[in-house]
């Protein structure tokens, strides 16, 4: 971040996340990467076995509630969220990923 960057003293936060409903096949891990790394959010995001998506996000904690929004409200197009659940929240003193990353 710049010396000039309003979000450089934010705290760091990480979590982790769980999407339901019609949220697969419809690139929505795709989507989830595209936007966090837009917004220089880190972490990662896969499919389920159960048919969830699951992940994980790094990042000043302002862009990470921005993010939670969007996996709870907005989505990929097509998809049909019906909850999204966030666990272990947590602040942290450095990044532990670099970029955002779809796993298989």
């Amino acid at each position: 971040m710049a010396a000039d960057d309003p979000l450089r003293d934010e705290p760091l936060v990480s979590v982790e996340f769980e999407v339901f409903g019609k949220v697969q096949g419809v690139y929505f891990p795709k989507y989830v990467r595209d936007l966090c790394l837009q917004l220089g959010i880190c972490g990662w995001v896969k499919n389920s076995k159960s048919g969830t998506i699951l992940g994980k996000m790094q990042g000043p904690r302002a862009l990470v509630d921005q993010m939670t929004q969007w996996l709870s409200e907005v989505g990929s197009p097509d998809s049909q969220i019906e909850r999204c659940e966030f666990t272990n929240w947590e602040g942290v003193s450095r990044l532990q990923y670099k970029g955002y990353a779809i796993r298989f």
